[in-house]
């Protein structure tokens, strides 16, 4: 392949970049208007992100943002070490999967970076998930043993692999983190230790990809550290150790372990880590930690803009410079609310995905160029985009909307165990294909318009139909079944189903929602389901989603019409 690349002539034209194919036919790739920024070669993600940590040893890394505990530079690095000598010690080698199921918790990233400086593989899991669902992650990743809480230990101890209990409470049929760290005091010196390669997997998040069901993405460690170097070219040495970061953003997301957690690290700054969102308690946190940076979802911003709670705090106290928003679209009316309100604070958007190590556009940039509005961001160093017609793959010139790729050595390896669904992600040239519509500008704005993957982001949390439909048709009266996205002010979308029942069933709506919620996590809950007699399908046996679902929302307006006639 490289040959073939080789071969190709280049010229540049602004700043896309037009290679011309071998068939003659001009190929429209856009680079970063940034010059590219160098990778380091033969380091470790844990080694790259504690560079220099003892230079900041008393400084605090990960503050929680209610109870204040706090943990220092120091004790991430000895910790993490720690950590890594206590998994070899239990039999962890090379590439052996470890499933981390914990809220936010100021120990997150040092289990994280632990298991990473072991050898093994993180693979974060929500904690919120069913244990259905932890056991379908576990298995598809193959892990090798898991670590959680004492709050969370019901859900995995029936999993049959070794558990790690956070905390000081000692849990019968687990193993206690604090008596594991002495013991690896004591142990000496590290003999089980493996030398470990920038080219060997250290994280396997889970992911819906572009379609269906959620599989594990295979990240190396230069994967990892190649997406910092893109997303921190701005921070320089003299910022270094002045941002603190917001940790609200699930830490078992690739944009809370990765965006957070190692970024911050990274530039030695502090993480405020919050476990979940109360506006009283998220204000609080703002002021009182004096937080600068805040990665929030829409939904938050919708909060700090309509709830009359925010009246009752001196927002002059807030020390915040910036918040970004990246798992979800955000509305214009929004984004312009928010500025009115809070005017001294930049919202940066941004986008990325698990399959590309995290963020992959954003606005958070140099100065160069004009900050438009609804725009992602700009092209990162390093990284090349180009967008293509979804129909025949050609790829597009500016201002036309077309299928966004993307290739850089962000990409990921590949889903675990799942070839086919990595072939139609991945293709021969190493372009990943990212399901979204969107297109460049003449000032290289980036626009995401629209998506052809039918996730349903609540939330901002990814929400598969194709999960929902399964748990759906395992009920014994549901015939057939299609779950589609409706818009919805506070959740950005929400997950709908339609559904035709078997002959003869007595089951209101009403039970089949609750039989979907007892068999899911509580983000994926179905929030309307109506009945219908018939899911419409194409040709060739595809949902017609977009049918169903402007079915569905003029099913709600003919209802909300005749519920106001009658008042």
């Amino acid at each position: 392949m490289q040959h073939l690349v080789n071969c190709l002539s280049r010229h540049n034209t602004n700043m896309g970049t037009y290679v011309e194919s071998l068939s003659g036919v001009e190929e429209h790739v856009f680079r970063s208007q940034y010059s590219p920024v160098p990778i380091p070669d033969n380091v470790t993600l844990p080694e790259y992100v504690l560079q220099n940590a003892e230079l900041y040893g008393e400084k605090v890394a990960f503050v929680d943002a209610v109870t204040g505990k706090g943990v220092s530079y120091r004790e991430v690095v000895r910790d993490v070490d720690r950590f890594s000598k206590a998994l070899r010690s239990l039999g962890l080698r090379k590439g052996h999967v470890v499933i981390v199921v914990l809220p936010n918790v100021v120990e997150y990233a040092i289990v994280a970076l632990g298991i990473m400086a072991a050898g093994g593989v993180f693979s974060g899991a929500n904690p919120s998930s069913h244990v259905s669902e932890i056991k379908k992650q576990a298995e598809s990743a193959d892990a090798k043993l898991i670590v959680t809480n004492s709050s969370n230990y019901e859900k995995v101890k029936g999993l049959e692999l070794p558990v790690i209990v956070l905390g000081d409470e000692v849990v019968e049929g687990g193993m206690n983190w604090n008596k594991l760290l002495e013991a690896a005091d004591r142990a000496g010196d590290d003999f089980a230790k493996e030398p470990i390669q920038q080219n060997d997997l250290c994280a396997m998040p889970f992911s819906s990809g572009t379609t269906g069901m959620s599989k594990g993405v295979m990240l190396t460690h230069r994967n990892l550290v190649a997406n910092l170097c893109s997303t921190l070219f701005t921070v320089t040495k003299e910022m270094e150790g002045l941002v603190t970061t917001l940790g609200l953003i699930p830490f078992f997301h690739i944009y809370g372990i990765t965006g957070i957690c190692c970024a911050t690290l990274r530039s030695k700054g502090k993480v405020v880590v919050m476990g979940r969102f109360e506006l009283k308690k998220f204000l609080n946190a703002l002021i009182t930690h004096e937080v600068t940076f805040a990665p929030i979802v829409p939904p938050i911003i919708l909060s700090l803009v309509k709830n009359p709670i925010v009246d009752e705090f001196d927002l002059s106290k807030l020390k915040l410079q910036a918040i970004m928003t990246a798992a979800a679209p955000l509305a214009p009316e929004l984004l312009n609310a928010f500025e009115h309100k809070f005017p001294g604070v930049s919202v940066q958007e941004a986008y990325g995905l698990t399959e590309h190590s995290c963020i992959t556009l954003t606005l958070a940039q140099k100065g160069l160029g004009s900050l438009h509005k609804n725009s992602v961001g700009y092209v990162l160093p390093n990284l090349e985009v180009k967008f293509v017609d979804p129909d025949t793959g050609r790829s597009l010139p500016r201002n036309t909307p077309g299928e966004l790729c993307v290739r850089s050595q962000c990409v990921m390896q590949g889903y675990y165990k799942q070839v086919d669904e990595t072939a139609q992600t991945i293709d021969k040239n190493g372009w990943l294909h990212t399901g979204d519509i969107g297109f460049i500008d003449d000032e290289e704005n980036v626009f995401i318009i629209d998506r052809i993957k039918e996730l349903i982001k609540y939330k901002g949390f990814q929400v598969a139909p194709a999960e929902l439909e399964a748990i759906l048709l395992s009920h014994s009266s549901v015939e057939d079944a299609a779950v589609v996205p409706l818009p919805d002010e506070e959740a950005g979308e929400i997950p709908a189903a339609s559904v035709v029942l078997s002959p003869g069933a007595k089951e209101s709506e009403e039970d089949i929602m609750n039989y979907v919620a007892n068999n899911a996590a509580h983000y994926k809950k179905v929030r309307v389901l109506h009945f219908v007699e018939i899911i419409p399908k194409s040709p060739s046996g595809k949902i017609m989603r977009r049918l169903i679902k402007e079915k569905m929302v003029e099913k709600i307006k003919t209802s909300s019409l005749t519920k106001s006639e009658n008042v």
